[in-house]
């Protein structure tokens, strides 16, 4: 099984970079409808028109819906939610005027040093804006807990953490930590969001639910926590034991 994973990794590696221009861009500005039911969390009420006040309605842009072929069955997860309807998914939200993708573009680093698919500078891919998830677009780490990191270079007032898993099969990720810091080593951190019942990543045993992988990600509460740097862990998923990342969006303003 081993030797498998690994011929099948090497495969992967070689396709994948060789197409790593051809990453798909997101319809802007609207929301595509998915292939497989949404999930509850992702599925609240949409936000309501921006009111007069100091609030306004943000939309972020979602990528098109990637399922090929039989999506894969997503196995026996205690705590996963369960699915909604298409009109029931929030695709926005209200945050202070301002509020923007402030980790566009910006550094990520990873517990995985040394990564094979779709290269070893493929990190940039995770705040390209392009949530995509077509072969070249999505970050492969390896097995086991890992997590990766975005540094928004000053500190920020996050509203909301919007994180794509690899979403061209409903599959789900296990062990979803999502922590705020000042402090590039986490020492101290908050955490807003905690989906790892088993505590397979050291963080604390969380009562969060898991959700199936869409185009819609997965819009996190930030809380309004203040920090400047954003630390997503996960451990595997239903599909096999590697870890997929494809873009990670933050919602912020400057620090008051």
């Amino acid at each position: 099984m081993q030797t498998k994973t690994l011929l099948l990794s090497a495969g992967l590696a070689v396709a994948t970079t060789l197409i790593l221009s051809s990453c798909g861009k997101s319809d802007s500005g609207t929301a595509a409808a998915p292939s497989a039911a949404p999930t509850a969390e992702a599925g609240k009420a949409a936000a309501p028109a921006a009111p007069a006040g100091d609030l306004v309605e943000i939309k972020p842009t979602y990528p098109k819906p990637m399922f090929v072929g039989t999506p894969v069955p997503p196995g026996d997860v205690p705590n996963l939610e369960e699915p909604v309807g298409e009109d029931k998914i929030q695709k926005t939200f209200m945050a202070p005027k301002g509020t923007e993708n402030v980790a566009l573009h910006k550094k990520v680093t990873s517990s995985d040093t040394n990564i094979v698919i779709p290269g070893p500078d493929s990190l940039k891919l995770l705040t390209d804006g392009d949530a995509d998830s077509s072969d070249g677009c999505f970050v492969e780490l390896a097995p086991d807990p890992q997590w990766v990191q975005i540094d928004l270079e000053k500190d920020y007032d996050i509203s909301k953490i919007i994180v794509w898993h690899f979403h061209r099969q409903a599959v789900i990720v296990k062990g979803v930590v999502v922590q705020i810091s000042d402090d590039p080593e986490f020492k101290t951190s908050t955490t807003v969001y905690n989906a790892d019942i088993e505590n397979a990543c050291k963080q604390g045993k969380g009562s969060d639910k898991a959700w199936v992988q869409t185009n819609h990600g997965r819009m996190i509460d930030g809380k309004n926590t203040k920090g400047r740097y954003v630390r997503l862990w996960s451990n595997g998923s239903t599909m096999d034991d590697f870890n997929r990342y494809i873009e990670v969006s933050v919602y912020g303003t400057p620090a008051k």
